[in-house]
């Protein structure tokens, strides 16, 4: 055991003071390339077998470190002949992984810019459709704030935004429509969730708990909150305590723009200058 000890603090003391600039560049890219492995394979069967070999890896590290001579001649033995047979077992995700890998940069910022106009366009079809209908709906977008404590009141979604998807969770006498909707990002995340209600005394008395949920959540957080009303059909949007009432098409198709063209890497958050164009009055101003 003392000997095991002595291993493990010289390797610590190499680890902390050998290694050069150099090294750590090194490791850098190793642990880079590792990661872009891992998610190649995610959610294949590759991924299990990587498990498994780094588990392998790692107690062939530990038996020559504590001095199981056996042990570590089969774990590496296992290594040096498994390899390959796990190269042609897993032929063809490998294959796929490596063209993945040669597209992935070439298309990736036209894929992101893609996604973000379907989604505007999925979002701003339902918010028109359901106005025309007079369907009232409330849809939260998650900004740097995290709102787990506001998804944990409603039931889970983890969705892609479609407008259909939104159009029936709002659809009225059904078991979700009571309630907000929660978006991170590019996925609804929630349903019927349960906002808090602002206690502004200059709230318009047109407006219901609907507006006042919205504007509760946008004073009590940075979320951006689309709301359609239920009497009216007039669709409005509340940041910071303030609403902006009567958006049209055109309107809300540049907000959503501004907000999913800004960043692709970080596409729920906001610009705050280009946010509030057209903003002018108060809570419960109609504009």
């Amino acid at each position: 055991m003392a000997g095991f000890w002595d291993q493990a603090q010289t390797f610590m003391w190499n680890l902390i003071h050998r290694p050069t600039l150099i090294d750590y560049i090194d490791i850098l890219i190793i642990a880079f390339l590792i990661y872009q492995l891992v998610l190649l394979t995610r959610q294949t069967r590759a991924i299990q077998v990587l498990k498994g070999l780094a588990v392998i890896i790692v107690a062939s590290y530990v038996s020559e470190l504590i001095g199981l001579t056996a042990l570590n001649w089969v774990l590496r033995s296992i290594l040096n002949n498994g390899v390959i047979a796990l190269m042609i077992l897993f032929q063809p995700e490998l294959r796929r992984a490596l063209e993945q890998l040669g597209r992935t940069a070439k298309i990736e910022h036209g894929q992101a810019q893609d996604e973000s106009e379907r989604i505007v366009d999925e979002i701003t079809q339902c918010l028109l459709r359901l106005s025309r209908r007079r369907v009232g709906a409330l849809i939260v977008f998650e900004q740097r704030t995290g709102l787990k404590d506001v998804t944990e009141t409603g039931t889970a979604i983890d969705s892609l935004i479609s407008a259909p998807l939104l159009e029936n969770i709002f659809e009225p006498n059904t078991p979700l429509h009571d309630g907000a909707v929660i978006i991170r990002g590019q996925r609804v995340v929630s349903a019927a969730c349960v906002l808090p209600l602002s206690e502004s005394s200059s709230i318009s008395r047109d407006l219901g708990t609907r507006h006042r949920a919205g504007l509760g959540m946008s004073e009590n957080t940075d979320a951006i909150v689309l709301i359609v009303s239920e009497e009216t059909g007039v669709i409005s949007m509340a940041r910071g305590g303030r609403l902006t009432r009567h958006l049209d098409a055109e309107a809300i198709r540049r907000q959503l723009r501004e907000m999913y063209h800004e960043d692709h890497s970080r596409i729920w958050q906001w610009t705050h200058k280009k946010l509030w164009p057209f903003r002018k009055g108060g809570a419960g101003h109609d504009e």
